[in-house]
This record gives structure tokens, sequence and C-alpha cells, in this order.
């Protein structure tokens, strides 16, 4: 049986290119440009410890899902980067993610979670939904209104992370 574990990792680190490179090709499948105007400046130092975290999932040496934090306030951390290798999906694996996140995010002392995903990502708004994340937004009716103004396109989620509250699939 295959064994699979966590890894910290940079940001920058090169064994990151493939399934980065699949994460952004699955952005532009579903948005084109629509975020280019409006794109977040990022820096590697927002993902290192000790406020920040890049981590891997791996299995039999290859990166299968990847996610990572950094500082949003004092209390709060952003969850980024959370994926799956395409051919993996639906096995549970963002799931394992998720929870590594929060209880890493709780050892760095943040108290709450922040995310954001896209107006054309149900499959995410309906596994944000049922960890236990708290949509911002109006669930009901078509999602593509929040692609319109004057809403940005992006569907923000918050979670009060303590020891009881790790992520569960509902």
């Amino acid at each position: 049986m295959s064994q699979q574990f966590f890894r910290d990792v940079s940001p920058e680190a090169p064994e990151l290119q493939p399934i980065l490179t699949g994460l952004f090709a699955f952005y532009a499948s579903r948005y084109g440009d629509f975020f280019r105007n409006n794109q977040e400046v990022e820096k590697t130092e927002w993902y290192l410890p000790p406020r920040g975290l890049f981590i891997v999932l791996e299995r039999d040496g290859e990166i299968i899902a990847m996610g990572a934090y950094k500082p949003f306030d004092s209390e709060t951390a952003e969850l980024k980067r959370i994926w799956t290798r395409s051919d993996l999906r639906r096995q549970g694996l963002a799931l394992r993610v998720v929870q590594e996140l929060e209880r890493r995010a709780r050892l760095a002392g943040y108290r709450r979670l922040y995310l954001t995903t896209g107006f054309r990502q149900p499959e995410a708004v309906h596994l944000y939904s049922s960890f236990g994340y708290q949509p911002q937004f109006d669930l009901s009716g078509d999602l593509e209104r929040y692609g319109q103004p004057p809403y940005d396109g992006r569907l923000r989620f918050t979670k009060v992370i303590d020891a009881d509250s790790v992520a569960q699939a509902s």
C-alpha cells in the first residue's frame, strides 16, 4: 500500500511547477482572462513559517495535492492554492490538505481562517461549505452573478478554528 505524507516546501520549489501548471490551466479554462486586471500580487515570504506555510501531499515520490496559507491579519490565516491533481479527485485528498492546513494554522496561533474561490467553481463552494466554512455571500441562485459588477468574482468564506473544529466532510 502506498504511503502519503505531507512535506513543507517553498512556494518557489521547482517540483511544484507541474501541479501549479495544472492549477493555473484549470483557472484559465474556467475564467479565461477574467481575473487578469485584478490579480493579486503575491510574495514568497508570505508563505514561509512561522506565519505562513506551503505544503504538498506526496504519494510514491509524486506530489498529488497541495495547499498553503498566508497571514490575512494577526488572528486570521488565508488559505490558498488548495489543489488536487485532476486524475486523483474524489479520494478525500482535499479534505486531508484542508485538515492539515487547519491544524498547522492553529499551531501557528491563528484563530480564524479566510479563503476565496471563484464564481465558476461550484464544486469548491460545495467542498468548503461541507468542511464547515461559512459563505460570506448568498448561496442561493446562480453564482455567475458574482462575476458581474459590483462583485469581483471572488466568493469569500470564513471559519473559526479551535481544537474542536477540524474539517470533516459532511
